[in-house]
């Protein structure tokens, strides 16, 4: 999404870098090991984006650090634009669906800002050590919490009415990331 909207993946890498840990400080060189990135790209990047305001910089030790300027007018915009990119839902369903196969994702609660009994509802053959371990790297104020089934437990609670699945599945308020056990939910 976000290499769409700004063309340079270099670009990307640095957006994300400063404006998701503001109190970080770099180095060219230390960018670009941990951006995988040749150093005129950075360099070209850092300059554009020192220009532009979003960035400023200080020597320390021979060497120029760069860090983000909290007072940029855009600050709060940018910051706001990479971190739900990072934590847009065709993200989401993408990544959880690389865990496992995924027959049926729901997604509701701290990903659409709601209370809900569950932030995910996974069903499918899935292991959940992999799943916990991907959901703990998501930036989230609050753990993730996550149900996860096999697909004829999921199959079975709804033909019994079970008033947590058919709950989660009523409420239109919240998404429905993959549906191929053809519930057909509006």
């Amino acid at each position: 999404m976000l290499s769409h909207l700004f063309t340079s993946q270099t670009r990307v890498k640095l957006l994300e870098t400063f404006l998701l840990n503001p109190e970080g400080e770099y180095f060219v060189r230390e960018l670009t090991r941990k951006l995988s990135e040749q150093i005129n790209s950075i360099r070209r990047e850092l300059d554009n984006l020192k220009k532009l305001g979003l960035l400023k910089c200080h020597t320390k030790n021979r060497k120029k650090y760069y860090a983000v300027n909290k007072n940029f007018v855009l600050f709060n915009d940018l910051r706001n634009i990479i971190l739900k990119a990072q934590n847009s839902t065709d993200s989401l369903v993408k990544s959880i669906q690389k865990v496992g196969q995924v027959d049926f994702l729901l997604i509701s609660g701290v990903f659409l800002q709601k209370d809900a009994p569950v932030d995910l509802l996974v069903v499918g053959n899935i292991d959940k050590e992999n799943l916990s371990k991907y959901l703990d790297t998501l930036e989230t104020k609050d753990p993730i919490r996550f149900s996860l089934l096999k697909k004829d437990d999921f199959l079975y609670r709804i033909k019994c009415a079970d008033r947590f699945i058919v709950g989660l599945i009523e409420d239109t308020a919240n998404l429905v990331g993959v549906d191929k056990i053809g519930l057909q939910i509006d």
